[in-house]
């Protein structure tokens, strides 16, 4: 963004924010308006539809961050590029649609990167615990070269990938009891992803993982399947877990971004133009949805306690309990992800921090 566009950004998403603060609970996660659209008209030859498929819900942040490149992509298109919305794993969770790219028969989808580790086993880097104790250094890592080499990296496979969003910080929720240390998770049977690090993590953690499809997982909680699973506040909200889990607790043990990606068929089918429009979009799309996920994190938080949620917050000294009890799992993956890569991002990550 420029310096003007960010002022005005800033400018329409605090004003907004402000504004929902003294809104009723029910309406607090009400989304900020759409920043304007910036940027000249681009002119190529064609006409062209993108589908984007996501696994998360209309009321997320993921989605206004759709609904914000979807309104970039057709005014400077000046409506040659179409896009349709497709939340809610409507098309496929985030593997389905990932494979959807693959074979040509969906254009655009922006997964978590935990799923797709088994095709880009680096992506593991950021299922590891603790490793980014807060998101603007997560931002240094993503923004720089080390995440413009991992989106190099994963343009290959039949995918092309264009930009970088937020997940953000997992936290735990689960029907039996509040978790304060690593020993209350015995036995529970925690829902993950089908990702091995994050299997090891709650394995470590004395935990009994199951990895299930997200569009399966409120059923599962519902009906016991699973006793609990563990994702951002913004979409145990949006997902409406908190009316089957009792409990949470703020963990922020893995921060987990995602990933703008388009099949390469189509985009081969784009002229030059038009490739660097979705490119443009998906940098402002990432830029504005994860300042909206920031912005509503906390009050999401109030919100889930006040609708009888009991949310435990962790001490640090607690919080080291859980990282002095992980620790293993890095000795376990450095080979498999890279040690380069690890240590590449903690100096960043140290970097930043005396930066502060």
């Amino acid at each position: 963004m420029t310096t003007t566009t960010t002022t005005r950004f800033v400018s329409v998403v605090g004003g907004a924010f402000l504004g929902l603060t003294a809104l009723s609970a029910s309406a607090a996660t009400e989304m900020p308006p759409l920043p304007d659209v910036t940027g000249d008209t681009v002119k190529a030859d064609g006409d062209f539809e993108i589908k984007f498929s996501i696994g998360t819900t209309e009321s997320g942040a993921q989605y206004r961050g759709l609904e914000y490149f979807e309104k970039i992509v057709e005014q400077r298109s000046d409506g040659h590029i179409q896009v349709a919305l497709f939340p809610g794993a409507q098309l496929g969770d985030d593997r389905q649609a990932t494979s959807a790219l693959q074979a040509g028969t969906l254009e655009m989808t922006m997964p978590s990167t935990s799923p797709l580790v088994n095709m880009f086993p680096k992506f593991a880097v950021f299922d590891l615990p603790f490793l980014f104790p807060k998101p603007e250094m997560a931002d240094a890592v993503l923004d720089g070269e080390i995440g413009q080499q991992m989106l190099d990296d994963a343009s290959s496979k039949g995918l092309v990938a264009i930009g970088w969003g937020e997940n953000g910080y997992r936290q735990l929720t689960n029907s039996q009891h509040p978790v304060e240390k690593p020993a209350d998770l015995e036995g529970l049977k925690i829902r993950t992803m089908e990702n091995e690090l994050h299997l090891d993590i709650w394995r470590t953690l004395g935990a009994n993982p199951t990895p299930m499809s997200f569009a399966e997982l409120f059923t599962a909680l519902e009906q016991g399947v699973v006793d609990g699973q563990e994702n951002p506040w913004i979409t145990i909200e949006s997902s409406k877990f908190n009316e089957v889990q009792d409990y949470a607790t703020e963990t922020n043990h893995v921060y987990t971004p995602f990933i703008t990606l388009v099949s390469a068929r189509f985009w081969d089918r784009l002229p030059e133009e038009y490739q660097q429009l979705l490119r443009d979009a998906a940098t402002k799309m990432g830029d504005y949805q994860r300042h909206v996920s920031r912005t509503l994190n906390d009050q999401i938080k109030q919100d889930l306690k006040d609708s009888g949620m009991q949310i435990t917050e962790l001490t640090p000294e607690q919080v080291k309990l859980f990282q002095d009890k992980l620790e293993p799992v890095y000795q376990d993956w450095r080979d498999e992800i890279g040690g380069e890569l690890i240590d590449d991002i903690r100096a960043q990550v140290q970097q930043a921090q005396a930066q502060q």
